[in-house]
This record gives C-alpha cells, sequence and structure tokens, in this order.
C-alpha cells in the first residue's frame, strides 16, 4: 500500500540566467547532506504518527533524478488499511509544509512523498514485531546459530517459538534479527479459502464505484 503525493514541491519548473533569460532547472536534485534531512524529517513527522496511533517504522531519503523521493513506513496492530495510508499520509503532509514554513525547506526543491506499511522481509526487531507476527515462520539467530521455528507468543521480554514441536522461550536479547519465512503452502490454502468466501458472499462484494478507487499520484505543485 503506497500514498505517492505532494509534499512541499516547489512551484516552477525554470529559473532566470545572469543576463534574465530562462535557463531550464538541472535535471538532477539540489544537493542536500541526505542522513542529516533524514533525522530532521523524522523529529518533524514522528509525533505526528504517533498522534495517528500508528508506529513510525523507517524514514529514508533519496534522490531521484531533479527530485528526492521520502519514504515512510508505519504500522500498527492489526495492520495498516489503504484508507489508513491516506489518512497518514495527509497529516505527514501537512505536518512538513507547517516545517517548511517555519523553519526552511527539509528538503531542496521537489520531493515526493511515499508512505507504505513494511513488507514480509522487514526483520524483526522490536517487541511490537514479533507479536504482530505470530502465528508465523521466522528464521533468527540464537547464541550464533540460525533457528527456524513457528511464533506461538511474545510479549515484553521475550518470544516463544515452536522449534520441531518444542517451544522454546527465548528472551530478546539473546535474539537476532528475525526473518518471516515465505509459506506457499500456506499462501495457496489461504487464496483456496477467499474463493470459497467469495462463492459463498455473491453479490455482496460488489462495491460502490465510488468506494473502488486507488491512491494514486498527488498533485504538484
Amino acid at each position: 500500500m503506497t500514498q505517492r503525493g505532494r509534499a512541499g514541491a516547489r512551484p516552477g519548473n525554470r529559473r532566470s540566467g545572469a543576463h534574465g533569460r530562462d535557463v531550464a532547472e538541472p535535471r538532477t536534485a539540489p544537493r542536500v547532506d541526505l542522513a542529516a534531512a533524514r533525522v530532521r524529517v523524522r523529529s518533524v513527522i514522528e509525533p505526528v504518527v504517533t498522534a495517528a496511533g500508528y508506529d513510525l517504522e523507517d524514514v529514508s531519503v533519496s534522490r531521484a533524478g531533479r527530485r528526492h523521493v521520502l519514504r515512510v513506513l508505519v504500522d500498527a496492530d492489526g495492520g495498516i488499511a489503504l484508507d489508513d495510508v491516506a489518512v497518514v499520509s495527509r497529516a505527514i503532509s501537512t505536518a512538513l509544509d507547517a516545517a517548511d514554513e517555519a523553519e526552511g525547506e527539509l528538503l531542496a526543491g521537489e520531493y515526493q512523498l511515499e508512505v507504505s506499511s513494511p513488507g514480509v522481509d522487514r526483520p524483526l526487531i522490536a517487541p511490537r514485531h514479533w507479536r504482530r507476527n505470530v502465528g508465523r515462520l521466522v528464521t533468527v539467530t540464537v547464541a550464533g546459530r540460525p533457528v527456524t521455528g513457528r511464533i506461538s507468543g511474545a510479549d515484553d521480554d521475550g518470544v516463544v517459538l515452536d522449534v520441531d514441536g518444542a517451544p522454546r522461550e527465548l528472551p530478546y536479547p539473546e535474539l537476532g534479527p528475525g526473518r518471516v519465512q515465505i509459506e506457499f503452502k500456506r499462501m495457496a490454502e489461504a487464496e483456496f479459502e477467499d474463493a470459497d468466501d467469495d462463492a459463498e458472499d455473491g453479490d455482496d462484494d460488489v462495491l460502490d464505484q465510488d468506494d473502488d478507487h486507488e491512491v494514486g499520484e498527488g498533485d504538484q505543485r
């Protein structure tokens, strides 16, 4: 789920030269200390994301041609729906615009905001990551050795992994980053169940035209 939109995009695509003639803007984004920009952006948007009831998982800033791309990952217990992404994206965009006006540009020139939820390839580091993946098969390093098991429980102190049918209680300080394993058999079973549900629901699954939309490119100023 990704919201691509305008946040702080600057107007115009040409600038005046030394003799008053129009000169095309450079094709590459203005030079910015990306590490410093990431820190500044995070300090602005983290309170907004938290106030909206989500966790800010990651912020990254990169160059893409003549603009920068700001990618924000958010998550919550129960996951993130498309409407949630749109709501938090608007809140982040508003906060960035306000910071630009109060403190000066966070990112010079145009930039594109992308807000999404983490994929299954994101490492499990914090207790909330393990809690949100209870029931999944994971691989994690324990005392220097890789261990594969299914998460059967997780709290603030540690995780319970079912390894070869036996539960193992493991405190977080003993664990490296966990990695969710893709289970194709389970995916196939889930798709089969969804197909059965769709057949039973019949016309109930028909959406109103106004509700069936995609979140796409936002406006550019």
